[in-house]
C-alpha cells in the first residue's frame, strides 16, 4: 500500500471538516457537471505534439510530476490545459 502526505491544501479540507466549516458549492448539480466536462476534455486523446525543452526544464518538470504522484507527460498537458482554458 502506498503512503501519501497530504498538501496544505488538503489539511486544511480535512481541518475545515472537522470543525464542520466545509461549505458545498451553490448549483452543485452544475458544479459536478462543469468538472465532468473538464475531466472528459483532459482525458480526451485527439492529438499528439512534439516539443523541445532543455534538459533543466524536462527535469524540473518531472521532479514536480513524481512529487505529485503523476507522469510528467500528464502534468504538462494538464498545465496546457489549464492554462488554455482560464479565463
Amino acid at each position: 500500500m502506498k503512503y501519501f502526505e497530504f498538501d496544505k491544501e488538503e489539511k486544511q479540507i480535512i481541518r475545515d471538516l472537522d470543525k464542520g466549516e466545509f461549505v458545498s458549492v451553490k448549483n452543485l448539480k452544475s458544479e459536478k457537471e462543469r468538472l465532468a466536462r473538464y475531466a472528459r476534455y483532459t482525458l480526451e486523446k485527439k492529438a499528439n505534439i512534439n516539443i523541445r525543452l532543455s534538459k533543466k526544464t524536462l527535469q524540473k518538470l518531472k521532479a514536480k510530476a513524481a512529487a505529485q504522484g503523476i507522469g510528467y507527460q500528464t502534468l504538462a498537458s494538464s498545465i496546457l490545459h489549464r492554462y488554455t482554458f482560464a479565463s
